[in-house]
């Protein structure tokens, strides 16, 4: 692996060859004010309800539910304007419609008409209501392909008003989003012309992406904020381990911590290492560089803010852990109201973890390792048998970690067309993504200074310039494609069609 600086300076190189060709189209309709937060903005939009089928793939079940999605047509012109569709992902679609001001801002540029599709068994969008995660007969249900397949349903629905037959559908999507999105065009490009897949792993899978390498990309955010920070991190966990060894020590960190639940034995001590190993992920996630509340209320650049506690390597157990309780704060406690930390919960509440949990049990099986020494995380080998027999304790199903490379394709995706990768190099989950062009019209942004799909919320004084050119080259795409589906391709002259006799 080559070093980080090597790795920056080929990205900014091939991303001046993108910006060359940027669209000059303005997109700026929301200007939030220069210390207004992002998820200050008020978004309008209708909620509606659309009924689909439970089971898109059988002849024998006629059971449906209704999904929701969200409408806002305040922009829309004229007869069949352009539909841009979200392609709702792993929670609430609110938060998600709340969290993409791209499409917001770029919406009167191109007179479109602005949906949020809700994915099935999120937000209020449950198939057997509060019975949909009871049992795996259930939750079955819950995939990919259903969830595309409910898409596809939707946008037909749509297209099918006397005023929309017409209309050109740009997908858009940010993460398990931005997957969906991709995969939306490779599997139904009759409905949907062009997407938008920021931050789409859609290559984190079992022989395909390194199991250590997203750990690596999260320490390194770490590093880059103050050089002992990873070094401090890496020290805490035997840190924990010395001071939790005792029942003195466990309530020594119980009452210091302010834990909701004190700690009591090994399992506990597990459950918190875990919770530690979530937080460094998610900020790594959510490293913008102003304040959001899209996991939680956190500031500008937040890993610099927890790393400013973490200088100090050299400490004494007790010393250091006291300094690190004070940097997970900053994620865990970022409005100052918490009474206590409770660790066994969600470290991202804003998000289902319990969907996305089964998920990854079954189809979005995404190997991780960590080793403590190209990261700051203990050593944890990827255990696929212990994986799967704690799949299957937990939901009765065993994960199919082939899968969704034998749905999609990861290897090969030379047959896909009209898809922008984006990818920020300081997510972690740019290890997953399409980094280099696949065609001339399925094309890889590297984005330097671009943490988790910050190309798709709003735009912000804060900006990085390579963040703006980004939003400028989607646009560029996005009229492509749009004057692509106006334009018959015989008037292009492009294409002879001739009778062949065999």
């Amino acid at each position: 692996m080559m070093d980080l600086p090597t790795a920056f300076g080929l990205i900014n190189a091939l991303f001046c060859c993108y910006i060359t060709s940027a669209s000059s189209i303005e997109y700026g309709k929301f200007k939030p004010a220069q210390n207004q937060a992002v998820e200050d903005i008020k978004y309008d939009f209708v909620i509606k309800k659309f009924r689909v089928p439970l089971d898109h793939f059988s002849f024998s079940m006629n059971a449906t539910f209704e999904m929701r999605y969200l409408v806002n047509d305040t922009w829309q012109r004229g007869n069949d304007p352009p539909v841009f569709f979200y392609t709702g992902n792993e929670g609430d679609i609110e938060l998600f419609a709340q969290n993409t001001g791209f499409m917001w801002e770029i919406a009167p540029t191109f007179g479109a008409c602005l949906i949020f599709a809700e994915h099935r068994y999120y937000g209020k969008s449950m198939p057997f209501g509060n019975e949909s995660y009871s049992d795996s007969s259930h939750l079955g249900y819950l995939t990919s392909q259903q969830a595309l397949a409910d898409y596809a349903d939707l946008i037909s629905f749509l297209k099918s008003a006397t005023n929309m037959k017409h209309s050109p559908v740009i997908v858009f999507g940010g993460s398990y989003g931005g997957m969906l999105s991709a995969w939306m065009r490779m599997k139904y490009p009759h409905l949907v012309k062009g997407a938008i897949a920021a931050s789409a792993p859609i290559l984190q899978f079992t022989g395909i992406t390194e199991c250590g390498a997203f750990a690596r990309v999260v320490t390194s955010d770490f590093r880059i904020a103050h050089p002992e920070c990873p070094k401090t991190i890496l020290k805490s966990w035997t840190a924990i381990a010395n001071v939790t060894s005792t029942e003195n020590g466990r309530k020594w960190f119980s009452e210091n911590w302010k834990l909701c639940q004190p700690l009591k034995n090994s399992s506990d001590i597990k459950v918190l290492k875990d919770f530690l190993t979530d937080i460094y992920g998610n900020l790594a996630m959510v490293n913008y560089p102003y304040a959001s509340n899209f996991l939680a209320p956190l500031p500008a650049y937040p890993i610099s803010k927890v790393c400013s506690y973490l200088t100090n390597s050299n400490q004494n157990d007790m010393a250091l852990l006291l300094d690190l309780n004070k940097a997970i704060s900053v994620f865990t406690n970022g409005t100052g109201n918490s009474k206590c930390l409770s660790v066994s919960e969600n470290s991202s509440p804003n998000l289902d973890s319990k969907g996305w949990s089964y998920q990854s049990c079954t189809e979005m099986v995404m190997p991780m390792c960590t080793n403590g020494v190209d990261d700051m995380f203990e050593k944890i080998p990827w255990d696929f048998k212990k994986f799967s027999n704690d799949c299957y304790q937990n939901f009765k199903s065993r994960p199919q970690p082939y899968l969704a490379c034998e749905e999609y394709g990861c290897q090969d995706l030379s047959a896909a067309s009209n898809i922008v990768f984006s990818n920020g190099l300081l997510d972690p989950w740019s290890t997953g993504g399409v980094l280099s062009n696949v065609s001339s019209s399925t094309v890889a942004i590297l984005i330097p200074e671009g943490a988790h799909h910050l190309d798709l919320r709003a735009s912000n004084p804060h900006d990085p310039s390579s963040v703006i050119q980004t939003r400028q080259i989607h646009c560029n795409f996005i009229k492509k494609w749009i004057h692509e589906h106006w334009v018959p391709i015989d008037d292009k002259n492009t294409v002879q069609h001739e009778i062949i006799s065999v």
